[in-house]
């Protein structure tokens, strides 16, 4: 080694190489996934991924954290909701969702026993078009007996009278989830519907843009009928945000898993603002934050906004930051291993059922918030709360 060198002062060297040496044990094949997702995934996005992992399992699935999770992508179409979230439903693991409205309404395909198939992303898609099948990728879904079949019996439901009245789109899914439940029943299925499994665990599901899907665009056409039913994403908001505030004010924190971006994840992630910036109430934001996604921070879209942005938002709590994790990868990919990862790592939580709660935590939130600001309603009257 040369003087120079030698003479070299590096007074932190010793905490930066502080690290785990990377000397991992040769795979054999009898290992348990939970244990190889510990000890082989030492670098790049696979170490994020343990990192979201041992986040997950051992500091958001504590007994005092409400866990919201957001839904983006193709991910009903893909299986994920029978052989991932419907498991993190059922052990206690999500408390809230919020989705695409797309998740949801391919979601009836599998409660209604519709098949979708297995595909290839080479097919001919005019070819598709003309044999009556739809394409997402690889995933091939039926044109007149699956998309057109659930929207004809989706449009018998919502003309039904318990939908003839304004609500929000956790009511909504709520009410559809029953029906999702007594036909996973009818059909001898079982645990492959997430409307089923949030309904019979009392897991709100609210979609961010309800006209932005077939759910949606059905709710649109029976109203040129007279139909009653009205979405209000204001009743959404409001009870989002009174979540989050219960679980703070309940001595508990507050952590959100995002599975790509887009409106879900902001719909998620602004419950916060929401708390300090628009109802005036002194907040921190969120406690944890674990996001998957494919999108980079460099575009300025909200997909790949990092929780360190989020930061200068009120969206996540800065003493918090170090606990944040973002995995650049494909939620195909990390959804299963960390469903498998936590279910083996850590005990069914009990249900916090919110959807049972909510209209107990929004009267709390309008409370906090008349006694942050002192307003009256807005025809002058006093509040009532």
């Amino acid at each position: 080694m040369p003087d120079w060198l030698k003479k070299k002062q590096c007074p932190n060297r010793a905490k930066f190489m502080s690290g785990k040496r990377i000397l991992p044990k040769n795979i054999t094949g009898k290992e348990k996934l939970a244990d190889l997702i510990d000890e082989t995934f030492l670098a790049y996005n696979s170490a994020r991924l343990k990192e979201g992992c041992q986040l997950f399992a051992q500091r958001m699935l504590g007994a005092n954290v409400t866990v919201g999770m957001s839904l983006s992508g193709a991910l009903s179409p893909a299986g994920l909701g029978c052989s991932s979230l419907v498991p993190l439903i059922k052990a206690g693991f999500v408390d809230w969702i919020v989705s695409t409205g797309a998740i949801l309404y391919h979601d009836m395909h599998f409660a209604l026993n519709y098949p979708v198939r297995v595909g290839n992303f080479k097919f001919d898609d005019t070819e598709l078009r003309n044999n009556d099948i739809v394409r997402v990728y690889d995933v091939l879904i039926g044109y007149s007996d699956c998309l057109m079949a659930t929207d004809e019996i989706l449009r018998s439901l919502i003309i039904q009278p318990e939908f003839q009245k304004e609500m929000g789109t956790g009511e909504l899914h709520y009410l559809l989830g029953r029906y999702c439940a007594e036909w996973e029943r009818k059909a001898g299925l079982k645990d492959v519907s997430i409307l089923a499994a949030a309904y019979r665990a009392g897991v709100p599901c609210y979609t961010s843009s309800p006209g932005d899907s077939t759910i949606g665009m059905n709710v649109a056409g029976v109203e040129l009928r007279g139909n009653k039913l009205r979405l209000n994403p204001s009743i959404d908001v409001n009870e989002t945000t009174a979540y989050v505030l219960a679980a703070k004010r309940g001595g508990g924190k507050s952590g959100v898993v995002l599975w790509g971006g887009g409106s879900p994840k902001n719909f998620m992630l602004q419950t916060e603002p929401q708390i300090q910036e628009v109802l005036r109430i002194k907040e921190y934001g969120q406690d944890y934050f674990l996001q998957v996604t494919d999108a980079r921070p460099d575009t300025g879209g909200l997909s790949g906004a990092t929780p360190s942005e989020a930061v200068s938002w009120g969206k996540v709590d800065p003493d918090r930051l170090p606990d944040a994790v973002v995995c650049y990868t494909d939620t195909t990919i990390a959804m299963p291993l960390l469903t498998h990862y936590a279910l083996s790592r850590h005990k069914p939580r009990k249900l916090k059922r919110l959807y049972d709660q909510r209209e107990k935590m929004v009267k709390a939130l309008t409370k906090e918030y008349f006694e942050h600001n002192k307003v009256k309603m807005v025809d002058g009257s006093e509040p009532v709360v």
